[in-house]
């Protein structure tokens, strides 16, 4: 057990020192650095649905997912234009196209998990893209956003976990995660909420109320992104999602809760934005 605990703090470490130390040095590291997850993450996927008998294009899927989330990071920081994008239609297409030529059967489930990978995974990885800059100062690289957004995340799984294992007495999602309970996920919320009233103190980025507006989201749909994963494992009858992370599991363990947080924080900043 203890071997177990010492492992799984190692590669924490490890692993919140990567992603911190690429968001402080440069936005291209943490560009690089996140894309090599997309990838991996994406494979892990696809490798999910495998095992439940589907036969989805990997290299296809895993090609278009990156190159979708390098044409965000360009476009994000101002150097190529939004039509850049149109290029993924005919990629898109091509990869229904292609699948007339691999005779198998249930063709358009496995375009359908083909493409989902790229919603399900992708799509909230290129947008934390736009969390590296600060759109409210013209959109100059800032660390702020995207160091309190991670941070808001962790404290918010972590707050879930300590409190849900010494206080959890009420299931709150059991059929699709039994340890997960209502007194943990209240745990997490209150401590997310603290930490964005510290962040209002020393970060002008956002008023105190939007802070704690930012911390709310997180809390909901980081929650409800760690449900969908589960309920992914759950229907292929896996514990983890891979075994690149010793003591953790898969790289898409480790993000669940942005898969859903990510989007709703990109709608939230735009929305600021045109209020600024």
């Amino acid at each position: 057990m203890k071997k177990k605990i010492l492992k799984r703090s190692y590669t924490a470490i490890v692993f919140v020192g990567l992603v911190l130390l690429s968001i402080l040095i440069n936005k291209y590291l943490f560009a690089t650095l996140f894309l090599i997850f997309t990838i991996i993450s994406l494979t892990e996927f696809y490798i999910l649905t495998e095992k439940r008998g589907f036969k989805p294009q990997k290299k296809y899927g895993i090609s278009i997912g990156a190159l979708i989330f390098i044409i965000s990071f360009l476009h994000f920081n101002e150097i190529i234009a939004i039509t850049w994008y149109l290029i993924l239609i005919p990629l898109f297409v091509s990869l229904i196209i292609s699948e007339l030529y691999r005779k198998k059967e249930h063709t358009f489930r496995y375009i359908a998990f083909t493409i989902f990978g790229i919603i399900y995974i992708v799509f909230p990885f290129s947008l934390l893209n736009y969390m590296i800059i600060n759109p409210f100062t013209n959109n100059e690289f800032s660390s702020v956003i995207i160091l309190s957004f991670f941070a808001l995340i962790w404290i918010n799984d972590t707050g879930a976990y300590i409190i849900g294992s010494n206080f959890g007495k009420h299931k709150l999602f059991e059929r699709i995660s039994p340890k997960k309970t209502w007194e943990g996920s209240a745990g997490g919320v209150i401590m997310t909420l603290i930490l964005s009233y510290v962040l209002s103190l020393f970060f002008d980025e956002l008023t105190m109320p939007q802070w704690i507006i930012l911390a709310i989201i997180i809390s909901v749909f980081g929650t409800y992104g760690d449900l969908a994963e589960s309920m992914l494992k759950r229907r292929v009858g896996v514990k983890d999602s891979g075994t690149i992370l010793p003591g953790h599991g898969g790289l898409l363990d480790r993000f669940d809760s942005i898969f859903f947080a990510a989007p709703m924080v990109f709608v939230y900043l735009k929305i600021l934005e045109k209020l600024v």
